[in-house]
């Protein structure tokens, strides 16, 4: 019964989460690049240093907040059931 319920929440804290890491990534990328937008794989006037860390970097953080929502609604799930969603 759990894993039920626990689907749907996990799908909107997903795509809550790529909301979040989507504005945190803007956010480093802008402190680190000092541009407002990472360039793109077909911007011809970026090198391919620019490219690869930008997605490099853009990995790691959609990584990151995914892998913390997925724990913390695991966590929460268990506190709020007793039961670990498998």
């Amino acid at each position: 019964m759990v894993r039920i319920l626990y689907k749907p929440l996990g799908l909107l804290f997903g795509a809550l989460g790529g909301l979040v890491a989507s504005s945190v990534f803007k956010r480093l990328w802008a402190l680190l690049g000092h541009e407002d937008d990472a360039p793109q794989a077909t911007d011809r006037d970026r090198t391919w240093r620019e490219v690869l860390m930008a997605a490099a970097l853009q990995g790691a953080v959609f990584a990151l907040v995914r892998a913390a929502i997925d724990r913390g609604g695991a966590v929460g799930t268990r506190r709020l059931t007793g039961t670990w969603p498998d």
